[in-house]
């Protein structure tokens, strides 16, 4: 079984709430190399995901959720936005994540005066041929840390929004894609912090999950201190390596795919998202974008776990990381002290869930 996602899966659990205050997650599915869609190939995929969580933990102490939540939205093909007070490792998560991948990897220091050209790239003047050259900028990479992107204006946030849903930039009348696979995985302090730009709703949309990275646990963080004791450097990432290839995240990514979802569990996610439309709080609930971004992730993660098909309980695990940052609530919701969160789970205890 792999390591609970920060605030996923909003049913009640008895042993108490995660760093973040929401529940903790306890997925029920088989573990990996045990279900039955679990064939030679398939197995071997697995295995080569969860290596890249063993490589991670070499680096990274106390955030193995976080580290598989990357890793269901690198299968499913979509984006994360990791929200953390400063201190809790966002940054070096990503960069260990992406050293295990082996993927070209860019970093981008989102500040006030960046504009989006040095995101996306711009046409350069040739003096020699006399023509203007499209320069690439760093979103023409694998993986792009966006670090810190609420410390830029909302313009520059947009830059980004071709690049996240079309998996492609257009600049003078051209379109030029971008590698595959492709991963944005943007870190944010909390919006109360000085110095912050709350993000568009249409750039929150395009993240597949909102993970908030919480605090360590004691022993977590006594282990931290042993490593930077000891010498540990987390600039230099030094022992760190690949543990896969390129083409075995592409065929996961595929495996992914074929995992199958029954009817009844298609009416179960609509039936969630038509319920957040409905809740008293919400002003804005989960869309149809917002259903199919679910299913995408329970498919992922139910792969990961070796399960052959989407359960409700896979659903369940993913709706509150897939949807916390796709609801909005209403401003008296939100002076009230009400939480995405906790309507999200409301919205699961009051839904049927197919037998």
């Amino acid at each position: 079984m792999t390591d609970p996602i920060p605030g996923a899966d909003p049913r009640p659990e008895p042993d108490g709430a995660l760093e973040d205050g929401t529940a903790a997650a306890h997925d029920t599915a088989p573990a990996p190399g045990s279900g039955p869609a679990s064939g030679t190939a398939d197995a071997a995929l697995r295995e080569a995901m969860h290596r890249v969580r063993t490589e991670v933990d070499k680096a990274v102490v106390g955030q193995a959720g976080t580290v598989t939540g990357l890793l269901v939205a690198l299968l499913a093909r979509g984006h994360v936005l990791l929200e953390g007070v400063p201190g809790v490792a966002k940054t070096l998560v990503v960069r260990a994540f992406s050293r295990a991948l082996g993927l070209d990897t860019t970093r981008v220091q989102f500040t006030p005066d960046l504009m989006p050209g040095d995101v996306t790239g711009s046409l350069v003047y040739d003096a020699r041929s006399g023509e203007f050259d499209f320069r690439p900028g760093p979103v023409f990479t694998h993986i792009l840390l966006a670090d810190e992107i609420n410390r830029t204006p909302p313009k520059t946030q947009a830059a980004l929004l071709e690049a996240m849903e079309e998996r492609q930039v257009s600049a003078d009348g051209a379109s030029r894609t971008l590698p595959d696979p492709f991963l944005v995985a943007a870190t944010q302090n909390p919006i109360e912090h000085e110095g912050t730009y709350t993000l568009p709703e249409a750039q929150l949309d395009r993240f597949l999950m909102k993970l908030v990275v919480p605090m360590p646990e004691r022993e977590a963080e006594v282990a931290v201190l042993r490593k930077h004791a000891d010498g540990f450097s987390p600039r230099e990432l030094t022992d760190l390596r690949a543990v896969v290839s390129r083409d075995e995240i592409v065929a996961a990514q595929h495996a992914a795919d074929r995992v199958e979802v029954t009817d009844d569990v298609l009416g179960y996610v609509v039936d969630l998202a038509r319920a957040t439309r409905r809740a008293p709080s919400v002003l804005l609930g989960a869309s149809p974008r917002a259903s199919t971004a679910l299913l995408a992730a329970a498919k992922a993660w139910a792969w990961l776990n070796g399960s052959s098909a989407v359960t409700p309980d896979h659903v369940q695990t993913m709706l509150v990381p897939v949807w916390r940052h796709r609801i909005q609530l209403r401003p008296d919701a939100e002076m009230e002290g009400v939480s995405a969160d906790a309507v999200l789970a409301s919205v699961v205890q009051q839904t049927r869930v197919p037998i």
